[in-house]
């Protein structure tokens, strides 16, 4: 089994999430007691979500690529970005690191490519609905996405970083996030891209009929594949 370096505590909610999944197929797989290879760099996530509102990417870019070289120091053989967001530094890390970076996009658009959705939703933050960089990575893959609008995507943000990163599971955001997903849905869009690691906490494939593509299940899957393929 290769070693798997995560970069989380963005926040630690999804992380936690992450831990467990990829565990769960290391045991799934193996059998027994056996248990994932993993090392963990883990931000306090109140640094970075200042430095995401103040638009300091530049440091932001630093941070990451400064996890990353301590995780391949340490020994992992691949890493994961265990936030969607922060895939924003991707391009940047591949150029200062040794290790592969295993995206969340490239995983994702495989399976909606698998599901033949062709216009999902992207939930997420503001960052990644309103900014190029996740968007375009999924049209390299062949998959283009509806945006909500800016209200909507105003109050899809809120709940991610006021509640989800919190751990406060609230049954009127729930309904507000479902409630954003039909109206989307009555213009054509024909399936749910979780395109937040912690939006799995409140909203999952049970409360839809539309295909919905959770990023942290996908990621962590690929993750352990890559992991156990020899």
């Amino acid at each position: 089994m290769k070693t798997i370096g995560l970069i989380g505590g963005l926040s630690w909610e999804s992380t936690a999430t992450y831990y467990k999944l990829m565990n769960r197929i290391a045991g799934d797989c193996l059998g027994g007691i056996h248990s994932a290879r993993l090392l963990m760099w883990s931000f306090d996530f109140a640094e970075v979500a200042e430095l995401q509102a103040a638009g300091d990417w530049d440091r932001l870019h630093d941070l990451m690529i400064q996890a990353g070289r301590t995780l391949q120091d340490g020994g992992a053989d691949a890493l994961i970005i265990c936030t969607n967001t922060m895939h924003k530094c991707v391009d940047l890390m591949e150029e200062a690191l040794y290790v592969p970076i295993l995206h969340i996009c490239d995983v994702t658009a495989k399976a909606i490519w698998q599901q033949e959705s062709r216009a999902p939703i992207l939930l997420g933050t503001r960052y990644t609905m309103e900014q190029a960089f996740y968007r375009d990575r999924l049209a390299r893959n062949g998959v283009a996405v509806v945006v909500p609008e800016k209200d909507d995507r105003d109050e899809i943000h809120r709940i991610i970083y006021d509640e989800l990163c919190k751990g406060k599971i609230l049954p009127e955001s729930k309904q507000a996030y479902l409630e954003i997903i039909n109206r989307l849905a009555g213009k054509g869009a024909d399936g749910v891209i979780l395109g937040c690691t912690e939006i799995g906490l409140l909203i999952g494939q049970e409360d839809l009929e539309l295909p919905v593509f959770d990023t942290t299940i996908l990621h962590t899957t690929a993750a352990m594949d890559w992991a156990l393929e020899d």
